[in-house]
């Protein structure tokens, strides 16, 4: 029988997905990104325009993500 725990946790990925609102595209093949927190990060990657929303793993933008409404819930 196989590891269980090896198989499952080759499920999750190690980098989180973060979503974040491009700022900025720069000369050097940059995008800066805005995330809901406020912080903002310099990542490789120019494919989503300025003010729109995209998906940023290991540094690098993945693709668009849908510009939907943000909900945060504290517990």
């Amino acid at each position: 029988m196989a590891n269980l725990w090896a198989k499952f946790k080759s499920l999750i990925p190690e980098e989180p997905l973060i979503i974040g609102t491009v700022s900025s595209i720069n000369a050097d093949g940059t995008s800066t990104i805005t995330t809901y927190t406020g912080g903002t990060m310099r990542i490789k990657g120019q494919s989503v325009a300025v003010g729109a929303k995209a998906f940023v793993r290991f540094g690098e933008i993945t693709g668009p993500a849908p510009s939907l409404p943000l909900t945060v819930v504290d517990i």
